[in-house]
């Protein structure tokens, strides 16, 4: 088991040395504690500190973590953990990967295995798609789609991008940056996964414990997924309301303003957002919706509760999932559990279908 598998343990080639190796996974869980010390540090990393920490000296420690950290991400089957997860994986990838591209030094001792742009873009089937040129970057269209999805500035949008011949324009730190985006979909992609019951038996504390601290963790404030078809009926109502050019009262506006600053929508979507509104002021607008994240304020308003909307009279049409499903009630409570139901093609975020439209 290679340094350079260890360190980048979603490669295909990690995923053949751990399979060439006849690893016993239960084997693993059940006598080789180090390894799973090192997963639950993966994890708590990704909760804590947005990556998984530093690679153990021991190679096969290392490596071997990675299949029991998205063993325990099933096990738990979170949305939150899965997301945070496998966004904390790729930001390690990209930090270690950008600071061995950038390093340049031909004293560098031969003896250690380096990951080249070359064999990134192999390994995500971009190498077809991307071409080198005097300039920096060109990627087919199709390709940059795929993998910009999910950058949400204004730059990253088609209709700001130079598109000739079916390519897109991008210097390297934005290929850098599909890359990074490209190993998020690799982990994601298959999480979670059924685990034979042994493996989950051996595990059954290492799960307990990552559930206790999801639950000390207001992790709602980590989604950023705008799917209005999922949102709560009460913000439903009132996007639809403003939508409308309906007026708001202020409670009502600070709700769905509150609500869609802390989905991950930014303050300019926002006020583009309320313009149909009666009594429009951008000024205004900007400025609430700016306190209300925290950034000209020392406080970041989350959205009212279920019990607070209910006096405001913002509670409306409930449906059995208000009633019977969430046990906290609250709005940011249901609307994740509407994303946990959803099927991958039906989260196609609102940004996307915009941006998409406007292209």
């Amino acid at each position: 088991m290679k340094p350079l598998h260890a360190r980048y343990p979603f490669l295909a080639a990690a995923r053949e040395a751990v399979e060439t190796a006849d690893v016993d996974l239960a084997g693993v869980v059940a006598r080789e504690q180090p390894v799973v010390q090192r997963a639950m540090d993966r994890l708590e990393g990704a909760l804590y500190d947005g990556t998984v920490g530093d690679v153990h000296r021991r190679p096969r420690v290392e490596l071997l973590s990675y299949p029991v950290a998205r063993v325990l991400v099933s096990l738990v089957d979170e949305h939150v953990l899965t997301r945070k997860y496998a966004r904390a994986e790729a930001q390690t990838a990209y930090d270690r990967f950008t600071e061995e591209l950038a390093t340049d030094d031909p004293l560098q001792s031969t003896d250690t295995e380096h990951l080249t742009l070359d064999a990134l873009l192999q390994e995500f089937d971009l190498a077809r798609a991307a071409r080198e040129t005097p300039e920096g970057y060109r990627v087919a269209v199709g390709t940059y789609l795929e993998h910009a999805a999910d950058q949400r500035d204004d730059e990253w949008r088609l209709v700001n991008r130079d598109l000739q011949d079916g390519e897109v324009p991008l210097s390297e730190e934005e290929l850098l940056e599909l890359l990074r985006q490209a190993v998020t979909h690799r982990i994601e992609d298959g999480l979670p996964f059924d685990v034979p019951e042994p493996i989950a038996v051996e595990l059954s504390a290492e799960v307990e414990s990552l559930r206790e601290q999801l639950s000390d963790l207001d992790l709602t404030r980590d989604i950023d997924t705008v799917v209005p078809e999922r949102f709560p009926p009460c913000m439903k109502y009132l996007l639809d309301q403003v939508q409308k050019g309906e007026h708001l009262e202020h409670h009502s506006r600070f709700a769905i303003a509150a609500f869609l600053t802390t989905i991950g929508m930014n303050t300019d979507e926002i006020v583009e957002l309320f313009q149909v509104n009666p009594g429009f002021g951008e000024e205004a607008t900007r400025y609430q919706v700016d306190h209300i994240r925290g950034a000209t304020s020392p406080t970041e308003y989350s959205p009212p509760s279920c019990a607070t909307m209910q006096s405001y009279g913002d509670c409306v049409n409930m449906d059995d999932i208000c009633e019977d499903v969430i046990e906290e009630s609250h709005p940011l409570n249901y609307y994740e559990h509407r994303l946990e139901q959803a099927d991958d093609e039906e989260l196609t975020d609102w940004r996307e279908r915009q941006s998409e439209s406007k292209s």
